[in-house]
This record gives C-alpha cells, sequence and structure tokens, in this order.
C-alpha cells in the first residue's frame, strides 16, 4: 500500500477507534480491510476499503435474513450456504458440493431438462456472488459468508447435523480443485459455527464419527483440522485439551481415530503445550495393538527435547512399567542422547533423577526378560548391545556411566540377581563380534563389565586389574 494512503487521517478509521476499542476488536478490523482490499475493483483505495470494512460490520447479518426470505427455493439456499463454507473454492466444486447438500437433506426436487436449467453464473447472481477470472467464487459484499453462515445455523438447527454429514462428503470429493487449503477452509468455517455457539461437545463428536471405521485419508485429515480448531478456540482449547487426554487414556478407538489423536497431538497440541502431548502419545503408545504410530509419534518428540526425554523417564519410571511400557523404554532409552554433552557441558545419564529412572526401568526389563525360560541366559539383545557398543565407544566416562547402571539394576533384581548378572555377561560377549570398534575393544569394555559385576556381588576388588581379561578362553 502507498504510504501517502495509509498515512493519511481516514475518518472512517478515526470513528472507529474514537471509544476506546479493545485490541481484539481492533485486529478484527484492520483484518477486514486486508480483505475489502482483496475483493476491491478497479480504482477503489484505502478509503473504500475502510468504509466496505465498516460496512461489512454494520449491517450483514440483517442483509442476509432479508435476502434468504427471498429465496425460497431449495437449490437457490443449497448455494448460498455452499457458497459461505466454500468461500473461494473453484466453482466446479461449489457447483458439485451445492448438489450434495440437496442430496444430503433430503429428496431432490423434479428434475429439469438441463438445458432449461439455469447456468451457474445466473444462480451465483441470484445470491450476490460471483465466480472470478480465477474461476472460484465469492460473494460480492465484505464478510456476507460469515453472516450468511451464522444465519442458517442460528435460525434453522435442524439444518445443523446434515451439515457434517454434507461436509464429510464434500471433502471426500475425487475432484483436483479440492485441495487441502479448501478441505481446511470448509471444516475450519463449519468447525466456527459449532464453536460460536457452544458446541464444543458436538464438534468433537462430529471429528470421532468423521474417522470411524473405513473412513479414509480425506475424512480423517478433516478430523484432524476439525480438532486443530477446537484446541485453537480461546474459549474451548482447555476442554478441547482434556477431552483429547480422556480418548487418550480411556476411550476404546475404533476406525481411524486413533490415528487421528496421534497426529493432533504430535503436530498441534506439541506445539504450544508439549508436555500435554506427551502424556497423551505415552497413554496411546501404551494401548495401540498392531502398529507403532503413537509409538514413532512419541520417540520423534522426546528426540528433540532433552526436558521431555526425562520427564518420560520419570513417568515411566514411577509408572510401574507393563510390558507395553517396557517396550517403550527399550525405544527411548537411546545412549547416544543420554550421554550427549554437546549441549551442555552436563548430560542425562549424569543427573541423579536420570539415573534413577534408567536404573528402575532397566531393572524391570532386566527381570522380565529373565523369568522367561528363553531369557535366562541372555537378556534383550538389540538393546543391551547397543548400550555395551556405546561404552566401548564412549570417550571419558560416558561408557562406564552405562555399565554402572546396567550393573546395579542387575544387582536390585531379587532373587533373580545371579541369574541377571549371568545374562547380561552372556549379552556382552555376544555383542563382542558385532561391535563397530573392533573386537578389542569390545573385550575391554565386556572384562570391565565382568570386573563391575564381581564388586557388585562382593567378590572382587574395587578397582580393575591391569591384566583384566587375560585369562579367558
Amino acid at each position: 500500500m502507498p504510504y501517502e494512503q495509509f498515512l493519511r487521517n481516514d475518518v472512517t478509521v478515526d470513528e472507529f477507534l474514537s471509544d476506546g476499542k479493545p485490541m481484539r476488536e481492533i485486529a478484527d478490523f484492520a483484518d477486514r480491510i486486508r480483505r475489502a482490499r482483496e475483493s476491491a475493483g478497479p480504482g477503489e483505495g484505502f478509503t473504500e476499503w475502510c468504509v466496505a470494512a465498516k460496512r461489512a460490520r454494520a449491517r450483514r447479518r440483517a442483509e442476509v435474513a432479508d435476502r434468504v426470505a427471498g429465496l425460497p427455493e431449495a437449490s437457490q439456499r443449497a448455494l448460498l450456504i455452499t457458497v459461505s463454507v466454500l468461500h473461494g473454492a473453484h466453482a466446479d466444486i461449489v457447483h458439485r458440493a451445492a448438489a450434495l447438500l440437496l442430496s444430503t437433506v433430503g429428496p431432490s426436487e423434479e428434475e429439469t431438462p438441463l438445458l432449461q436449467r439455469k447456468d451457474l453464473a445466473q444462480r451465483l447472481s441470484e445470491i450476490s456472488a460471483r465466480s472470478g477470472p480465477d474461476g472460484r467464487v465469492r460473494f460480492t459484499e465484505l464478510d456476507y459468508d460469515s453472516a450468511v453462515r451464522a444465519h442458517f445455523w442460528d435460525h434453522m438447527p435442524d439444518l445443523r447435523p446434515h451439515l457434517g454429514a454434507w461436509a464429510a462428503r464434500v471433502v471426500e470429493s475425487n475432484d483436483p480443485h479440492l485441495v487441502p487449503d479448501v478441505r481446511d477452509g470448509l471444516v475450519a468455517r463449519l468447525a466456527g459455527e459449532y464453536l460460536r455457539t457452544g458446541r464444543a461437545d458436538a464438534l468433537a463428536a462430529l471429528a470421532e464419527g468423521w474417522s470411524a471405521q473405513g473412513a479414509g485419508r480425506a475424512r480423517s485429515e478433516a478430523a484432524v483440522q476439525a480438532l486443530t480448531c477446537g484446541l485453537a478456540d480461546p474459549a474451548h482449547g482447555r476442554d478441547f485439551r482434556e477431552r483429547i487426554y480422556q480418548w487418550c487414556a480411556y476411550r476404546r478407538l475404533t476406525g481411524e481415530f486413533a490415528q487421528v489423536l496421534v497426529q493432533v497431538c504430535a503436530d498441534v497440541l506439541a506445539l504450544d503445550h508439549p508436555d500435554h502431548a506427551l502424556i497423551r502419545l505415552h497413554h496411546l503408545a501404551r494401548r495401540e495393538r498392531g502398529t507403532a504410530h503413537a509409538l514413532h509419534a512419541l520417540c520423534a518428540l522426546v528426540a528433540g527435547s532433552r526436558r521431555l526425554r526425562r520427564r518420560l523417564l520419570d513417568r515411566l519410571a514411577r509408572g510401574g512399567l507393563a510390558p507395553t511400557d517396557r517396550v517403550i523404554f527399550l525405544r527411548v532409552s537411546d545412549p547416544a542422547p543420554l550421554t550427549d554433552r554437546s549441549v551442555t557441558t552436563r548430560a542425562l545419564v549424569d543427573e541423579d533423577g536420570v539415573r534413577r529412572s534408567l536404573i528402575t526401568c532397566w531393572r524391570a526389563v532386566l527381570t522380565d526378560a529373565v523369568s522367561r525360560p528363553e531369557g535366562r541366559h541372555v537378556a534383550p539383545r538389540a538393546e543391551i548391545r547397543c548400550w555395551l557398543h556405546w561404552a566401548a565407544e564412549g570417550a571419558g566416562d560416558r561408557g562406564e556411566i552405562l555399565l554402572d547402571l546396567l550393573v546395579e539394576a542387575a544387582d536390585r533384581c531379587g532373587e533373580d540377581r545371579g541369574a541377571t548378572f549371568a545374562a547380561l555377561y552372556a549379552s556382552a560377549r555376544q555383542a563382542e563380534c558385532a561391535s563397530p570398534g573392533g573386537g578389542a575393544r569390545a573385550a575391554e569394555t565386556t572384562d570391565l563389565l565382568l570386573h563391575k559385576i564381581g564388586v557388585a556381588q562382593g567378590l572382587g576388588p574395587a578397582a580393575p586389574s591391569a591384566s583384566a581379561g587375560g585369562g579367558r578362553s
């Protein structure tokens, strides 16, 4: 915008600001001016945009009520509603969606021969809309779309459940013009009416219904968008966070809804409430069967945050470690981030709280391993091998810390303590042949582990001898 325009005093703006409006209303007015610029005709400038924005704020609801009263035909009202919800979409989508709305709310009217029907341009002119050079349909008056949505939502409540079913049919339409932005805009506008009128529960139920058994990708993505709108709403965001918690922790999830919740937690909730996302993904990960979507999302979440990894380890250690929790622990106990000192001089394994969590979790994993007949001689191979290899390659005291944690966890295995030590040592011997640093360094690590096991059992000196491992056969 040329600065000569916005630096001049404008009577519309001065009048709007004269009575101390709150910042929220000022932002809304500024946004209406922006949208007035986008829809303005040639030759119109800042003054005309401001007048259009003021007019849109003041008179739209009454104008729409009069317009609806003058449109008695179902096809006219269907097109009016469709344009309001798909405002800015391509004319092909608007035409098809209006037909879908008619078939959703009831039987079709008597068919008129194709060549006798009104064309789309004429039908759009009847509702003060037009298709632009880009093929996209918009109302000719600013904010007319929101006024139309509010009118039908408020004054035809029996239409509301039909709109949810209709939206699901539209998003599944196989049309090249139904791009993600158009689909998300449709869902956002429909969700806005639910939220504006305090019907958050109905919006949540709609999202769950969209992702029921057999739901395709389009409906699942629409469900994600609906829940995203709920989470972003200032008045209802907290309710949606609580509702999502109840779903993740207690609800028996069917169809694609579990994956919808994973995506919402990982991609939406984690941005502003990462701790909430972690808790909900943990519940989903420990309950999922046949898939690992939630587990992958949980691992990705903690991978980018030392704080979240610390919190998840603490949560696992305090939770009793059910079998599914043990699987989660083995996935998030990668020794690389636990011993990383590149960001701070203190690694996670240097913290007392993290060490306690790791010992508690490893104790549960090792106890479970040796309690099974196939595990009495070999502990969880892949995970133990990873720790042993890292211990062999670790610089300074990093490797020895990992061995200390494993030995202390095994030492707390009660009556299975001896069998656990044996399984731990057997795993170390097996890991030597696959060590990336070579067999010699891996053998030294195994000897150091054996020494620490001996110390824990009271069978050897506190410091290893210089010739440790020399007598192995």
